[in-house]
């Protein structure tokens, strides 16, 4: 009996609370005018959904006297020297700043040698740089090589001044 009291009481309270919340349609509606708040100068305009992307950093325009360092080589080598990779870096460095430069490296020689040795040798030199360049991350698609062999010298003379300015890698800029 103690139950049924107490559970009656709990459900009469719920009732009321229910009424309470919902209120009683017998009661009569009074209709005031509902105030509308209307945005001042002072209030904040919410912010936007959406963050708009900050603008892409557009590639700086190439330099009409953008040059690169020239690369020399030992006699009858094409392995790239140590004192040579600094400047083949500042080179790859270059490209990777101006990413619509399109180049082409020219292995060269001395003038000892067979022409078709010489067109071999200069070969592997430009190759040389070309995998360089590329293992530095310059894409293969910019960078085309070429042999001139001894063909096209630095110096004409025929001394060992003059053959270590002609065993080199040149590279020309083909497209900004």
């Amino acid at each position: 009996m103690f139950k049924s009291k107490v559970l009656m009481i709990f459900a009469l309270g719920l009732a009321v609370s229910l009424v309470g919340l919902t209120g009683c349609s017998s009661k009569k509606k009074t209709t005031e005018p509902v105030k509308q708040e209307t945005k001042t100068q002072t209030q904040r305009p919410s912010a936007p959904a959406v963050v708009p992307k900050a603008p892409e950093r557009t590639e700086e325009s190439v330099p009409r006297d953008l040059a690169f360092t020239t690369i020399y080589f030992d006699f009858d080598k094409s392995d790239l020297k140590s004192d040579q990779r600094a400047a083949l870096s500042k080179n790859a460095q270059l490209l990777s700043r101006y990413k619509s430069v399109k180049i082409r490296v020219e292995g060269h020689c001395d003038e000892r040698g067979t022409e078709e040795y010489n067109i071999a040798l200069g070969q592997r030199r430009a190759d040389a740089v070309v995998n360089y360049l590329t293992n530095y991350g310059i894409s293969s698609s910019r960078i085309r090589s070429i042999s001139y062999g001894e063909m096209r010298p630095s110096d004409s003379g025929h001394s060992d001044g003059a053959w270590a300015k002609n065993r080199r890698a040149e590279i020309s800029i083909t497209a900004r």
